[in-house]
């Protein structure tokens, strides 16, 4: 079995009607070999295709937005969004290691995670997949920049 790894986003967020896309590669250091990227997809579908490919295979699958930027302008502020969140989260990190020890705060969240028992997505059809497509491209050309 492998991993599958996303952002955790609260109900009303706006990230989770963009597009989604999956990048799958090696879950070990031992393999080497280019990541496969698909999508567009709506998220659902996105988790649900990734949940049955890692569940036969060890590899790793990221689901993330597709950010629908359309100026050079906007992609240096997700850029600089990115950055700057990495610097709170090694800035949370280091504060962490001050005040308690970071790795069993990790291991407990991984203990109750692996309690909770999967509820299995179902993988949608070819048919529900395009008709996503057609969805997201409708997202996509229906916004004016």
């Amino acid at each position: 079995m492998g991993a599958l790894v996303t952002l955790d986003l609260p109900d009303d967020s706006p990230m989770l009607g963009l597009p989604w896309i999956i990048t799958f590669g090696p879950l070990g250091d031992e393999d080497e070999w280019e990541p496969v990227v698909c999508g567009p997809y709506e998220r659902p579908h996105a988790l649900a295709l990734a949940e049955a490919v890692v569940a036969e295979a060890q590899l790793m699958a990221v689901v993330e937005p597709l950010l629908p930027a359309l100026t050079p302008e906007e992609i240096r502020g997700e850029i600089a969004a990115a950055q700057l969140a990495a610097e709170d989260e090694a800035t949370q990190v280091d504060q962490a290691d001050l005040y308690g020890d970071f790795e069993d705060t990790i291991d407990e969240e991984l203990e109750l995670a692996a309690e909770r028992e999967p509820v299995p997505t179902p993988v949608p059809s070819g048919d529900e997949v395009r008709a996503g497509f057609a969805r997201i491209a409708e997202l996509l050309t229906g916004k004016e920049g």
